[in-house]
């Protein structure tokens, strides 16, 4: 068992339950006596540490009771949200928006979870305020009274701090939508970047959903149908998230549709008429081509009003072609 600082400082919180909603903060000590394959008598643990990078977890790795295989899926560097039964417990691997200051929203923060019928160990990568969230309601006394009741409020606090990012994404597109509706344009940039956080999001929050809904679908008798309804509720409300990702990434998609479509219709507009002038001066030139060769035989050369001549057949010449073009509706 080991007893080393450096294992302590990887802990971020750890609590025991009593069964019936009270919680108790545990230290480092209490968690070195703590082992999966050592019940205990009443209630339950939550052991929540902190990976730190290049270094490793000896309690977890060797105190815990955890299977090596566990241990490998709670210190995994990448993982996606899923549910998988294993042995007498659960490995759940959540994810939660990214509002630790100069990070982005969409850089989601996983959480990977080993739950069983006496113990919950955690463990993160970065802090989540989900996390915090739900240790301030046990130290103000709110505790649930079985493991997955506590894994419930932890999705119910992470669908909670997801909504409103998807709510800002939502009003940021409404505000595209109204600006390409208008004689303004958006800039690419923009819908761009709009599109690509909801793609993001939307890449780890629908396996959320799976994952939740699979958690429910459980068939665990130390699971009460209260805390089934809570997982429920956080489904349905993932589920919603999902599809108003879908519909935020679809929309902006017709925004960039427009945009471009806007942008096509000017360049033609703008080539258009570029093409028209050209079509009014060709004949032009190719008179005044044709009168400056250099060749004997030019009619007017002695005649002194013959440049004025010319000048108003020109002038004529334009100002008809240019009056066709206007009725044509070329112009």
């Amino acid at each position: 068992m080991s007893d080393s600082s450096d294992d302590a400082s990887t802990l971020a919180a750890a609590f025991a339950f009593d069964g019936e909603g009270h919680a108790t903060a545990l230290d480092w000590a209490a968690v070195l006596a703590t082992r999966a394959d050592a019940p205990f008598s009443a209630g339950f643990r939550w052991i929540h540490l902190q990976r730190v990078a290049g270094r490793p977890q000896p309690w977890l790795a060797d105190a815990s009771g955890l299977d090596p295989l566990v241990v490998e899926a709670l210190t995994a560097r990448e993982t996606r949200p899923r549910c998988e039964p294993f042995g007498e417990g659960i490995l759940l691997n959540l994810r939660g928006v990214n509002l630790n200051p100069g990070q982005d929203a969409e850089d989601m923060v996983s959480i990977r979870l080993w739950i069983s019928e006496r113990l919950v160990v955690s463990v993160r990568l970065r802090s989540l305020k989900a996390v915090e969230d739900t240790v301030a309601e046990l130290e103000a006394g709110r505790g649930p009274k079985t493991p997955v009741g506590l894994v419930a409020t932890l999705a119910l606090r992470l669908t909670d701090r997801m909504e409103p990012t998807i709510l800002d994404l939502g009003e940021a597109v409404d505000d595209l939508e109204d600006a390409a509706a208008g004689d303004s344009l958006p800039e690419r940039r923009k819908v761009a970047e709009i599109r690509r956080k909801a793609i993001t999001l939307r890449r780890y929050v629908t396996p959320q959903r799976d994952a939740l809904a699979r958690l429910v679908a459980q068939p665990l008798d130390w699971v009460p149908e209260r805390v089934r309804n809570q997982l429920r509720e956080a489904t349905d409300r993932v589920s919603r998230y999902v599809e108003d990702l879908e519909a935020i990434r679809d929309r902006a998609g017709i925004v960039a549709e427009q945009l471009a479509d806007r942008r096509a219709e000017t360049m033609n507009r703008q080539s258009f008429v570029l093409t028209a002038i050209a079509a009014i001066f060709l004949p032009l030139g190719l008179l005044t081509g044709l009168l400056g060769i250099n060749v004997g035989g030019i009619p007017g050369t002695g005649d002194s009003d013959a440049f004025w001549i010319v000048t108003a057949l020109l002038i004529a010449i334009g100002v008809g072609l240019y009056l066709l073009f206007r009725r044509k509706d070329w112009l």
